[in-house]
């Protein structure tokens, strides 16, 4: 299975709800990827440009982008941004194609 990082922030109506009726929101991230047969590995607020971060394992792309989708068309969210993880074997396998690829710079 892959793995994903996301990092979202609220929108400043959902912490107004959360200040008044504050919620721990890692049992829901855990429910939406178990539904598509993933598995939430961590879920984290921060300081910065994001509000929180989750670090989750998914099947396959589709279930994650049906997570993400699902998820961003709730509206509690202002931003989330899902990044594709791949393992250091992997990268290592993908330098060795990239040996074979003739890139040409452009005009040149």
């Amino acid at each position: 299975m892959a793995m994903y990082l996301t990092r979202f922030s609220y929108t400043p109506e959902t912490w107004a709800r959360m200040i008044e009726n504050p919620e721990d929101r890692r049992e829901a991230a855990r429910s939406y990827i178990e539904s598509v047969g993933g598995k939430l590995h961590g879920f984290w607020y921060a300081f910065g440009e994001h509000d929180g971060w989750n670090l989750w394992e998914a099947p396959d792309n589709v279930s994650m982008a049906a997570v993400a989708l699902a998820i961003g068309a709730g509206g509690a969210l202002s931003s989330m941004e899902t990044t594709v993880l791949l393992e250091v074997d992997d990268t290592i396998r993908a330098l060795e194609k990239a040996k074979s690829i003739r890139y040409r710079p452009p005009a040149a």
